[in-house]
């Protein structure tokens, strides 16, 4: 068995802590001139997800790091001029376009896998190819129909062949119009600088461990490897090459790695106070966010209602650099409906009902409910802090 290199630094818990969330936008004047696209190319990826209830996931991440950014000037910065492409990475994700070289040892994987869920009907492939060609970026619906009159799973031809063109890489998702994709080309959709597949399969894991350990500030082993959703062997391979350093963390168990510019500078200045999506690249990792913040996240909109135990959605509310709650949301008109809230301690209802008004505002309501609080002893104080903020 190989030994791990010697650590470079030990850090603090704390250290660690800040690190992670400087790495990740939430530490420190927000980069306002970058934008949307600054806090994409950042984090290196922006998970999607169909669910929408004060808005899409990839429109609460760039909220969530530069306050109350244009909704409609997040999908026009993801999208417009071809600065970016969704593919797979930690789930479907938007990816910035120069990093479509490092993908290839996936896309790779993709061609040479031996079976599939979905049968590919003979011509069906080439026959997508040529309409793309002919026609320009098409939805499944524009090829035919994504679906054929069975089960929700039972894709046509079509979507079938165009989703397998996706993985492989000669098709593009460019944007998502009615929450549809929009295939095109990859040699159309992506700039020739970008539009290779000539990195070996070594150099585009590096390139992405290294990537991940920028995004993360420091990490572990399985936080690196969760980032873009590597196997351990494939980070283990690499890691020594990466330019990621060994470090060690007071109170984690396992080996950590970080980058080398996050232990130049210690993480100082101003903390958002904020909700987060569930989604958010903050907290994708369970054993990390507790690891990191000592809170228990855990996406419950696919547990049976009688099940759940903090809501359909609930968004942790991030201030102080601690996740000090959540809030299972819903918009009924122009209201947001705190449908059940749930507090650390007393320290979090002046910055939940900050967020609150915050999140309302945004997404045009002009008044906050809270309908549940799991803490009596609380509610009383929070709803009184609510009636007391306004949305300014």
């Amino acid at each position: 068995m190989t030994s791990l290199p010697r650590p470079t630094a030990e850090l603090s818990a704390d250290e660690a802590r800040r690190i992670a969330l400087r790495a990740q936008g939430f530490l420190g004047a927000p980069d306002r001139r970058g934008g949307v696209r600054g806090v994409l190319r950042h984090l290196g990826a922006v998970q999607l997800d169909t669910i929408s209830v004060l808005a899409r996931s990839h429109e609460l991440i760039p909220y969530a790091r530069l306050g109350a950014v244009g909704r409609k000037a997040v999908d026009a910065a993801y999208w417009k001029d071809g600065h970016a492409f969704e593919y797979w990475s930690h789930a479907a994700c938007i990816l910035p376009v120069e990093e479509w070289p490092h993908f290839a040892f996936r896309r790779r994987a993709y061609r040479s896998r031996p079976h599939w869920n979905h049968e590919l009907p003979d011509g069906s492939y080439e026959q997508v190819i040529k309409q793309l060609q002919t026609e320009g970026p098409l939805t499944a619906t524009d090829l035919g129909g994504a679906k054929n009159k069975g089960e929700w799973w039972d894709w046509s031809a079509s979507k079938v062949a165009v989703e397998r063109a996706l993985m492989y890489g000669e098709v593009v998702c460019t944007e998502r119009r009615g929450w549809k994709r929009v295939y095109d080309l990859a040699e159309r959709a992506i700039p020739d600088a970008f539009l290779h597949d000539e990195l070996d399969d070594a150099e585009c894991l590096r390139r992405l461990v290294r990537l991940a350990g920028q995004s993360l500030g420091v990490g572990t082993r399985a936080d690196i490897a969760d980032y873009h959703r590597l196997k351990g062997e494939q980070v283990d391979a690499v890691i020594a090459e990466s330019g990621l350093v060994p470090v060690t963390v007071q109170g984690w168990d396992k080996a950590a790695w970080a980058d080398p510019e996050a232990l130049a500078a210690e993480p100082r200045g101003r903390h958002r106070t904020t909700l987060l999506s569930p989604f958010d690249s903050l907290i994708w990792d369970r054993a990390r966010t507790e690891r990191i913040f000592g809170f228990s996240h855990r996406l419950e909109a696919y547990t049976p209602k009688p099940k759940r135990v903090y809501g359909y959605f609930a968004m942790p509310l991030l201030s102080g650099g601690r996740l000090l709650g959540r809030v299972d949301p819903a918009r009924e008109g122009r209201t947001l409906v705190a449908k059940q809230v749930s507090l650390e301690s007393p320290k979090a209802i002046e910055p939940m009902a900050q967020a609150l008004w915050e999140a309302a505002s945004w997404v045009g309501c002009d008044a906050v409910r809270i309908e549940r609080t799991d803490t009596p002893e609380l509610a009383r104080a929070l709803t009184a802090a609510v009636a007391t903020v306004t949305a300014g």
